[in-house]
């Protein structure tokens, strides 16, 4: 049996781009969607149910959780989506053998995060927050679950890199979002403790682990009947090892950095302004995070097809499905963030009234990820091409910029200075990418195609909201009339602009037969 990783090219199992963009994208968009619905009703119960104090103490609960597990995984979920498609494509005799390796890797670190957590958290309740203790406790119960939640993300992320994008959407994205909500809601109904609720949270994670491995299960049958070789889950080759540590060694780093800077930003906020302000700021984050819905459901389709497509050293068509994804991603994702900048009031009060006040932080939140659109997955084409290191010091620049820009801007502007922060450490996240993928892969943006797929939502979408906004004031109603309107313009432009704007790919699709169901397998 082979021992190394091979990449030369596969003939029959190339890409086509935007097909297959589509076909997977259009799963993925349903279970990003459902899952930035099932967030914003979590979002909802909490602030609902526990106000804005309480509200805090489990978002920061989350952070740390989150931050955590960024670590625990090892860079193994990283890992998975590059080696599996490659391995599926190659070397099928050695798919239980990587996943030998990255599931030994994550348990460890799940147990060493999770017990480091648990003996670290006393330390939270030293801060001046009147409310520490209940953020302690929190991060103490939820400490527990971390090896689990580790393990969940690398099965998902394999069976993602062995083809299954709907197993992926069905565990991750729509099952496990589904099910937070509706614990949570009935244990703080029920008059649970902040403690319990926190348990809520983190007491789905088991159940989809269960539901996980067994899709990997069938997944690792399926193509090693198709490959012909069975291979084993004990004694991987040296070569095999090397090669997965020399991947994820660096995105242990980059990928808990990435997550610090997202979440960090809410555990400062309140350490430094109390856990009502991050509450509030944390309400306007989670806005902004369901409004990464287009990114999450594109980038789970590219990154496997950017590993298999730069494994068969294609970078035209490499290329073709960056450029393409870019323009999608700036096309349907900004109008998201119009309504929500131009209505931040109105979004933000359906939390409760308290969380009113974070309106001008939502809009620099969402004026932020918008232009951060503009470089499209640039990350996932850069994790791809196998340089995870240079993606870890890309995260170190950035989290000294959020945490630098944080300790300064937040004591003098409070949340909104959270706000500014956030936004221009993606923006140097981004550019540091673009720089990087031009020059190693030679790979770039079409600047005038994304500018020209900016100006299609901006104007007919801002446009209609912005005249609503001015004359008809920041209501439930102007909003809704912004987004039907704004809607069925963005629509018709799309429908007489398809060529230009890549849209003429869904045309062909819509033509034909309809494909069969994707199957779990």
């Amino acid at each position: 049996m082979s021992t190394t990783v091979r990449t030369e090219a596969a003939g029959p199992a190339a890409v086509k781009p935007p097909e297959n963009l589509m076909k997977g994208g259009i799963t993925s968009f349903l279970g990003a969607a459902t899952s930035a619905l099932m967030g914003f009703i979590l979002t909802v119960v909490l602030a609902r149910t526990l106000g804005d104090s309480g509200a805090g103490v489990i978002l920061q609960a989350i952070a740390i959780f989150t931050i955590v597990l960024s670590f625990a995984r090892a860079g193994m979920d990283s890992a998975a989506v590059w080696i599996m498609p490659r391995l599926a494509d190659h070397d099928t005799g050695q798919i239980r053998s990587a996943l030998a390796v990255m599931f030994t890797a994550t348990a460890g670190a799940g147990i060493v995060c999770g017990i480091g957590t648990l003996l670290l958290s006393p330390l939270l309740a030293g801060s001046g927050d009147p409310h520490a203790g209940d953020v302690r406790q929190a991060v103490a119960v939820v400490a527990w679950f971390i090896p689990v939640g580790a393990l969940l993300l690398v099965a998902l992320s394999a069976t993602r890199g062995l083809g299954g994008v709907l197993p992926y959407v069905t565990v991750g994205s729509v099952a496990l979002p589904a099910l937070r909500p509706v614990v949570v809601g009935l244990l703080a109904l029920g008059g649970g403790s902040l403690t319990v609720i926190a348990l809520g949270w983190a007491a789905p994670l088991p159940l989809a682990l269960a539901a996980a491995v067994l899709v990997l299960v069938r997944q690792v049958r399926r193509h090693e009947r198709a490959g012909d070789a069975r291979g084993s889950f004990f004694a991987p080759s040296r070569t095999l090892r090397k090669t997965i540590w020399a991947y994820s060694a660096p995105r242990v780093v980059s990928a808990g950095l990435e997550q610090s800077v997202i979440w960090l930003d809410v555990l400062l906020v309140g350490i430094i302004s109390g856990s009502a302000a991050a509450g509030v700021y944390g309400g306007a984050s989670r806005f902004v995070a369901a409004g990464l819905i287009v990114n999450t459901a594109i980038r789970v389709v590219v990154a496997p097809a950017f590993s298999r497509l730069l494994a068969q050293e294609k970078k035209a068509e490499t290329g073709a499905l960056y450029r393409t994804a870019a323009t999608w991603l700036v096309l349907f994702g900004t109008p998201i963030y119009v309504i929500l900048a131009l209505f931040s009031p109105v979004v933000l009060g359906l939390l409760g009234p308290e969380f009113v006040r974070g309106g001008t932080a939502l809009s620099i939140l969402c004026v932020g990820a918008v232009l951060t659109f503009t470089a499209g997955t640039i990350q996932s084409l850069l994790l791809m091409s196998g340089r995870s290191g240079w993606d870890a010091v890309n995260k170190s620049v950035v989290l000294f910029v959020n945490v630098a820009g944080n300790l300064l801007l937040i004591p003098l502007m409070g949340i909104t200075g959270a706000a500014v922060t956030w936004a221009f450490s993606m923006l140097v996240d981004a550019a540091l990418a673009a720089i990087e993928v031009r020059k190693f892969l030679g790979i770039s943006i079409e600047l005038r195609s994304v500018l020209y797929a900016l100006l299609v939502p901006v104007a007919s979408v801002g446009l209609p909201a912005g005249i609503a906004r001015l004359t008809l004031g920041p209501g439930l109603l102007p909003m809704t009339l912004s987004i039907v309107v704004g809607g069925i313009f963005l629509l018709t432009w799309c429908a007489l602009d398809r060529e230009r704007l890549h849209l003429h790919e869904l045309v062909v699709l819509a033509r034909r037969k309809r494909a069969p169901s994707p199957s779990l397998l």
